[in-house]
């Protein structure tokens, strides 16, 4: 990583340079954003190497603002030439374009005793035993993963493929307003998608996978693999169910994308347009009262190894500031069911009469828009084999298709597929289903929550049950 380094501290050299000829260029205010990262990804198929990408990549973007009696006019560019000519002509490109926009009366950078970022060494983001690994061992990572899965049972003879994927990155923000950090940031991950075939030649499919930031907390590439299988398997002789009314209970990985819409209905923009069934709701209760969505940026996770020793590792959405460059923090959204704080970045926050909640999001163009850091719903007391134990009848929910969302109205319908629960217990899969209800309804009809809070992505939601919604089959 030594490479990465150096070029680490030339691009926020140049980040500096480009606000610096910015505002001698006439620009009011300036703001840089760098980015760069070096990236594996193999690609293996029934043991053979079927995809290997090694790459680079760095790139540094710009927004202008220029003083105007109506507001601010301001312009964003990027490139990914770092040559004298290349900065030059990114500057040139930004102003000239800023002279001809309109003015924006909330455009403009956050005040300057707002950039107090977040210390980035205390956020444990960057390990460099990723890079340690040779590419001949990574490849063999997921043929081993691979292999686990294929020789789990007889009924699986072929594969969709594994794969394992690595990232070093860093990146840098600079404005004219004396903010200057940067922050790296480590990542790697495998995973292996198994099909299953019955005896009557139905297939099905499904995967699972590990990441970390650091491969001492990777799990085994046989664990991943079995269980990549088992979930395959249980998933042979789907069937379809009659319509009905009746309990769902969603498994943590379903369940995640099924409560981020409690943040996206929080959306400061969405708010702002009137286009979100949360408008106007602000200390409202908007869910049950077992229902509390946090969003924190700041998150570092405690890991005990093997050898007893404790690791400590950021969280996936952790970072020590946001696309405006103000810190990031913990943010309660939903307390007992009140809608309590926004998602809101320093644009929105201003149209609305507020303040940031450091959940700006940004990418190399562009003005920011917003984005969560580590969001999660606060865990229930019951394991999930309670959760489903006391369903009578009702569906596990293991998947769904589409993107039937509609955060204006709160309808909610997705294709869906699953294990049917008789008993309380998970009696046979099936699929070809669809399961629909109203926002509004399933936020308020949560009955039960599950212990199991697993963070394997920024998001971690544990199993749900929500009673009410309508099971379309045959």
């Amino acid at each position: 990583m030594a490479t990465l380094k150096l070029q680490s501290d030339r691009l926020r050299l140049l980040a500096e340079q480009a606000v610096d000829r910015a505002l001698r260029a006439g620009a009011t205010d300036a703001e840089a954003a760098g980015f760069e990262a070096e990236e594996f990804y193999a690609n293996v198929r029934l043991g053979q190497v079927e995809q290997l990408v090694e790459s680079g990549s760095h790139a540094l973007g710009l927004r202008v603002f220029m003083a105007d009696p109506a507001g601010q006019r301001t312009a964003s560019t990027s490139t990914s030439d770092l040559s004298e000519e290349g900065i030059a002509r990114l500057v040139a490109g930004a102003v000239e374009l800023a002279k001809v926009t309109g003015p924006d009366p909330f455009a403009g950078l956050p005040e300057r005793e707002a950039f107090v970022a977040n210390d980035a060494d205390s956020l444990h983001l960057y390990f460099n035993d990723i890079d340690a690994i040779p590419p001949a061992d990574r490849i063999e990572i997921a043929r081993r993963c691979e292999a686990a899965a294929m020789s789990f049972d007889s009924r699986i003879q072929n594969s969709v493929g594994a794969s394992f994927d690595s990232s070093s990155s860093h990146r840098s923000m600079v404005n004219s307003r004396g903010f200057s950090a940067s922050y790296r940031r480590s990542y790697c991950g495998f995973s292996a998608s198994p099909i299953a075939q019955d005896g009557t030649g139905a297939m099905q499919r499904d995967y699972w996978s590990s990441s970390a930031r650091t491969f001492a907390l990777l799990e085994t590439p046989e664990a991943v693999g079995h269980e990549a299988a088992r979930r395959a398997l249980r998933r042979l002789g789907a069937r379809r169910v009659p319509t009905q009314q009746c309990p769902v209970v969603f498994a943590p990985e379903i369940a995640r994308g099924l409560m981020a819409n409690l943040l996206n209905a929080a959306d400061g923009d969405a708010i702002y347009r009137n286009a979100s069934l949360f408008a106007g709701k602000i200390g409202e209760q908007v869910a049950g009262e077992n229902i509390t969505m946090i969003d924190d940026g700041t998150m570092v996770f405690d890991h005990t190894l093997a050898d007893g020793s404790t690791l400590r590792v950021g969280g996936f959405g952790t970072s020590p500031f946001d696309g405006d460059g103000l810190p990031t923090r913990r943010t309660v959204v939903i307390e007992r069911g009140i809608l309590k704080e926004l998602m809101l970045n320093t644009y929105t926050a201003r149209k609305l009469e507020m303040q940031s909640t450091g959940k700006a999001s940004r990418g190399l163009a562009g003005a920011p828009g917003i984005g969560g850091g580590n969001y999660f719903l606060e865990p229930g007391t019951l394991t999930p084999e309670q959760v489903i134990g006391g369903v009578p009848s009702g569906l596990y929910v293991l998947q769904t298709m589409g993107h039937g969302v509609n955060l204006v109205t709160g309808d909610y319908s997705v294709g869906a597929s699953g294990l049917w629960i008789e008993n309380g217990e998970l009696a046979y899969p099936v699929e070809q289903i669809t399961i629909a209800g109203n926002l509004k309804d399933i936020f308020r009809n949560v009955v039960a929550i599950g212990n199991d809070l697993d963070f394997r992505s920024s998001g971690a939601v544990p199993t749900l049950r929500v009673d009410g919604m309508t099971v379309a089959g045959s």
